[in-house]
């Protein structure tokens, strides 16, 4: 996930553009809006100028679409000239489809409305905003919901749900006793909406990989769409990372792939 407050519209896409063409088409970009993270500690590191009356939100990801789209640029006579080749300009390399795989990450009303009506992928996790109601659950049904309601059905456009999985099949006894100790301390945040933007989260799902594949079948959330996100816990070491992934994919992504309906990302 990419904070576009903190890059420069065109410059991105250039890189993206340029890691999609290397990458023989596979890029799958996510950007997320508004004032990036830390930005009194580092706002003034990266922008020239008074940063706080940039356009740091909605604004910034659209342009950075218009520039992908690979328009050329000037009046429909402009061109440039280099050394045996004269040319329309545009942003280079161009990159067909990258703009048809690009993601929003939003867990807002707000933030689902903008990403279906501009045709974004949506990206949503176990973290979104009680607007509507007090249960996780039913507030992030309505959230996909929006988002389907504004998204042109021309477009196959795809939702990718994350949960945190930390599967411990391989862990031994102290790790698995540290896991359930770092879920427990969690749990009570899930019970109701936090502060004054009502965030609601969803409980880790910390177990053995026939105990997470049981919840992953039972959530509704998941059964009305077609993209599960391994989400990591932010406190583990590398050791942890390791076996987690190690466990996902030996024993819960194998057991994904049987289903139709659900595919591991």
């Amino acid at each position: 996930m990419i904070p576009i407050g903190y890059e420069s519209p065109f410059r991105l896409a250039e890189d993206l553009a340029m890691a999609d063409v290397l990458s023989g088409g596979r890029l799958q970009p996510g950007f997320s809006a508004s004032t990036p993270p830390h930005a009194e500690l580092i706002g003034d590191l990266v922008f020239d100028g008074d940063w706080r009356g940039y356009d740091l939100s909605y604004g910034r990801i659209e342009r950075l679409i218009d520039n992908l789209r690979g328009d050329y640029l000037g009046e429909p006579d402009t061109v440039i000239h280099s050394p045996g080749n004269t040319q329309r300009p545009r942003l280079q390399p161009h990159a067909p489809g990258l703009v048809d795989r690009l993601w929003y990450g939003g867990g807002s009303t707000r933030s689902m409305r903008w990403a279906g009506a501009h045709g974004l992928n949506l990206l949503t996790g176990n973290l979104v905003f009680g607007e509507h109601s007090d249960d996780f659950t039913t507030a992030h049904q309505g959230l996909i919901a929006e988002y389907r309601r504004r998204v042109d059905p021309a477009r196959p456009a795809r939702v990718a749900v994350g949960r945190v999985i930390v599967p411990f099949d391989s862990a031994d006894r102290t790790t698995r006793e540290r896991y359930r100790r770092y879920a427990a301390g969690r749990y009570e945040r899930t019970r109701a909406p936090q502060g004054e933007r009502r965030i609601l989260f969803a409980p880790d799902l910390v177990g053995t990989a026939e105990q997470i594949l049981d919840r992953l079948r039972a959530d509704p959330v998941l059964a009305g769409t077609t993209e599960l996100r391994l989400e990591l816990p932010y406190e583990f070491h590398r050791r942890d990372y390791e076996q987690i992934l190690h466990d996902t994919v030996e024993y819960i992504a194998p057991e994904l792939d049987r289903q139709p309906s659900t595919e591991l990302v």
